[in-house]
């Protein structure tokens, strides 16, 4: 595992001696759902780049990715630097400073049959592309009960509440600063994070649009050549 976090580290310097910037982070497999679909128990992460950011208004092409599949999540932005092993829940909460419905391509260069989580992190969290709604000042409060909808061509493909995302989405931030804590980082102001999908991924294929909504939360829209 050591290993696996210093070639997703190796990776993503070199993305970034290309040119790409670091906005965030994604944390993967929080949800029972996804833990089930790929035989793995327990959270990951990943850093997310400006690079893999999709608008809604441009098209994801397919061809670039290798097995891509795709996930309705919750996301933030933090407002404040968070760092610590010890960091609170109330903490993260107090800097959150935007709330999010994102898309987020995974993807695998090994394929997923058989992934393990050595695999998936040195594959950075197997995050390929991610795709952001506007965002809402602040924390939208009890995201425990937000049910969010994913719909592929406009006909509902999966679905899930908060909850999902390890009891409370808000767990999942504070799982990934203290998973930070022990590389002595942590997230910083401006950050995003992907907080986890409520579902099982979708695959994706050429000339689907998917959208993820829900109650509180403007959609998030990915559109795929």
């Amino acid at each position: 595992m050591d290993d696996a976090h210093k070639i997703q580290r190796h990776g993503t310097a070199l993305r970034v001696a290309d040119g790409a910037h670091v906005v965030g982070h994604k944390v993967g497999l929080t949800s029972a759902a996804m833990q089930k679909q790929f035989g793995i128990d327990q959270p990951d992460s990943g850093l997310l780049l400006d690079s893999m950011a999709v608008d809604e208004n441009d098209r994801l092409h397919i061809g670039d990715l290798v097995a891509p599949r795709v996930e309705g999540e919750l996301a933030f932005q933090v407002g404040s630097d968070l760092a610590g092993a010890d960091v609170s829940e109330e903490a993260i909460r107090d800097g959150i400073a935007s709330t999010f419905l994102a898309l987020e391509v995974i993807d695998s260069r090994y394929g997923f049959e058989g992934l393990t989580l050595v695999d998936s992190v040195a594959d950075n969290a197997a995050c390929a592309r991610f795709v952001l709604g506007v965002s809402v000042p602040g924390l939208v409060p009890e995201l425990e009960g937000e049910h969010l909808t994913c719909t592929v061509n406009s006909a509902v493909a999966a679905a899930g509440f908060g909850r999902a995302i390890l009891g409370d989405p808000i767990r999942s931030v504070a799982w990934l600063v203290r998973q930070l804590a022990a590389f002595g980082t942590g997230l910083r102001a401006g950050d995003i994070v992907l907080a986890g999908a409520v579902h099982a991924s979708i695959p994706l294929k050429s000339g689907q649009t998917v959208t993820v909504s829900s109650p509180r939360l403007p959609q998030a829209v990915l559109h795929v050549a």
